[in-house]
């Protein structure tokens, strides 16, 4: 069973193409006008062991906003599209994540409701030319339409950039074990409503 999908999302602000492959090998082909934002999506690939590409076309003359946040959009519907009935899945996943003196928490539940939870304290309003304040945007975007539960807690930290990459390869760890099939489990619906 492939589990993969395509996004495509044109509107006046942004122009996206993603794909995603949930049992890749955490390949990544990332373009999103935002180096920072580069970054991030590349690390959450590879510790997802997602493939994940990503092409933007978005108005960041204007600045990031929208183009993170339509990105989070584009990830969460390929999520749900990509896990479809979700039989087998383990459903469940958390990752305790250290980053130098960084220490962050998250716990996911393929739930079929979306909510995002966070604690962070991210010190900065920028890292480099991203605002910090977007990270929030992103998740709660991706969340929303994955309809997935998603804790993020900051358990120590000091660097802008550490506590952000921190969740995002934390995330993306919680993420993979909770998409992960469970071979005990194996086309069962991990709920007692027989749906999520």
């Amino acid at each position: 069973m492939l589990r993969t999908a395509e996004i495509i999302r044109k509107t006046a602000e942004t122009d996206i193409v993603l794909s995603l492959n949930l049992d890749g090998t955490g390949k990544s082909a990332i373009d999103t006008g935002c180096g920072f934002l580069n970054h991030m999506l590349t690390l959450f690939a590879k510790h997802g062991r997602l493939d994940l590409a990503v092409k933007c076309i978005g108005d960041i003359d204007v600045d990031y906003h929208h183009t993170a946040e339509d990105i989070g959009i584009c990830l969460g519907d390929a999520f749900a599209d990509a896990l479809g009935e979700m039989r087998g899945i383990t459903r469940y996943g958390n990752m305790i994540l250290p980053m130098d003196e960084t220490l962050i928490l998250s716990a996911v539940d393929i739930s079929g409701r979306g909510k995002f939870v966070s604690d962070l304290k991210i010190p900065t309003e920028k890292v480099g030319d991203f605002d910090t304040e977007l990270v929030f945007e992103f998740f709660e975007a991706f969340t929303r339409r994955a309809n997935i539960t998603l804790h993020v807690r900051q358990l120590a930290g000091e660097n802008s950039h550490h506590i952000i990459e921190g969740a995002f390869k934390s995330v993306a760890r919680a993420l993979r074990a909770a998409v992960k099939i469970d071979s005990d489990t194996m086309g069962e619906i991990p709920s007692t409503k027989g749906i999520l």
